[in-house]
C-alpha cells in the first residue's frame, strides 16, 4: 500500500526563518521522507537579540509578516500537522513571548519557544546515524546564529546532549568570550573521554556550504584536513567576493568563517577526523516527529498549528 502524508514546519532561527514543507511516503514498513519545498527569508533575529535583549520592531514586523505569508503556503499546502518553533534569539529576547502571541492573532500559527535541549532533541529527531555506517559514536552538532547544540549517541542511545551559547552571530558580534569556549571544550573532552572511533554528523545551511564547497558527493563524509582547506580558502575573499565569486547570500558570507571555526574546534576536541552532512536541519526533526505524533494518536486530517 502506498501512502502520502503531508507536513510542514517552520524554524524560527537567530540568522533566518525557514517554512519546510515535507511528504512522508509509506511504502511498507520503513518511511520515506522527501522535502517538497523549502522557504527561506533571512531576517537575522539574532542580531538585535544578542546584543539589546529584545526584537526590534522593525524586525518584529518583518517576522510576522513572514509568518503570515507562510501561514498562506501552509493553506494551500494543506499538511496534516503543522509546527512553528523558535530557538536562540527568540528565548534570548525579552519580548519575545510577546511577538509569538502577536504572530498567533496575525497569522493563527502558534510559536513555541524551545531551549537548548529541546532544540537539541528536535536536531536529533532526523537519526541521522542511522544513514553512515562504520561508526558506533557519533557527535550531531548543529551550528546556528545563536548557539550551537551537540549531541552524543554512543551505543545506539543518547550518552550526552548539550547546548552552548556559541554562535555565528554571537562570534560577529564579539559576544563569544574564552569561558564560553573553555565550557565547550570540558564538555566534549569528559563526554568524548572514552570513546574511540568518533564521527561528526553537522546540520544547518552553513556546513550544507561548506560541504558543497568542498566538492563531497552525497554519502561521503568530509575530512578535517578539507574543512580546514575550505575555510583557510574562504578567509582569502573579501565578504564581497564571497558573494559574487563564491555565490554565496550576504547573510551567509559573514558568517560562514564562524561557522566553520565552530566544527574545527568541535571536531578537534572530539577526536573527530571526519564529519557527515546529510543535509538536515530542525525543520527536519520537527517534521520527523510529527510524523511519530501522528502515526501513534492515529490523528485526522485539518492543520494543528498547536
Amino acid at each position: 500500500m502506498f501512502t502520502t502524508l503531508k507536513f510542514a514546519a517552520i524554524d524560527i532561527g537567530s540568522n533566518a526563518v525557514r517554512l519546510l514543507l515535507a511528504n512522508v511516503f509509506e511504502m511498507g514498513r520503513k518511511p520515506f521522507f522527501k522535502k517538497m519545498s523549502l522557504t527561506r527569508m533571512p531576517i537575522r533575529l539574532g542580531s538585535d537579540a544578542f546584543s539589546l535583549q529584545r526584537i526590534s520592531d522593525e524586525k518584529a514586523r518583518a517576522l510576522v509578516q513572514t509568518m503570515v505569508g507562510f501561514k498562506h503556503l501552509i493553506d494551500a499546502y494543506q499538511p496534516i500537522a503543522c509546527r512553528a518553533y523558535a530557538t536562540s534569539a527568540m528565548r534570548g529576547a525579552v519580548n519575545g513571548p510577546e511577538i509569538c502571541a502577536r504572530i498567533e492573532k496575525e497569522s493563527g500559527i502558534r510559536v513555541e519557544i524551545v531551549d537548548g535541549p529541546q532544540e537539541a532533541q528536535l536536531i536529533f529527531e532526523n537519526k541521522s546515524a542511522e544513514s553512515f555506517g562504520g561508526y558506533k559514536d557519533y557527535l550531531y552538532v548543529d551550528v546556528g546564529g545563536g548557539s550551537t547544540e551537540i549531541t552524543l549517541f554512543a551505543g545506539g542511545r543518547i550518552a550526552g546532549s548539550a547546548s552552548f551559547d556559541i554562535g555565528t552571530i554571537r562570534i560577529l558580534q564579539d559576544q563569544v568570550g574564552k569561558a564560553r569556549w573553555d565550557e565547550m571544550h570540558q564538555w566534549l573532552k569528559t563526554r568524548t573521554a572514552e570513546h574511540g572511533s568518533i564521527a561528526a554528523i553537522g546540520s544547518g545551511g552553513n556546513i550544507n556550504k561548506i560541504f558543497r564547497l568542498a566538492n563531497c558527493k552525497n554519502g561521503r563524509p568530509l575530512s578535517i584536513d578539507k574543512l580546514t582547506d575550505v575555510r583557510r580558502e574562504l578567509v582569502q575573499y573579501s565578504f564581497e567576493e564571497r558573494i559574487t565569486i563564491l555565490d554565496l547570500r550576504p547573510d551567509r558570507a559573514d558568517v560562514i568563517v564562524p561557522a566553520a571555526d565552530i566544527y574545527l574546534n568541535v571536531m578537534r576536541w572530539a577526536g573527530a577526523q571526519k564529519i557527515f552532512v546529510p543535509q538536515v536541519g530542525l525543520a527536519d526533526g520537527a517534521v520527523r516527529l510529527l510524523y511519530q505524533r501522528h502515526k501513534s494518536q492515529n490523528s485526522g486530517a485539518g492543520i494543528q498549528s498547536n
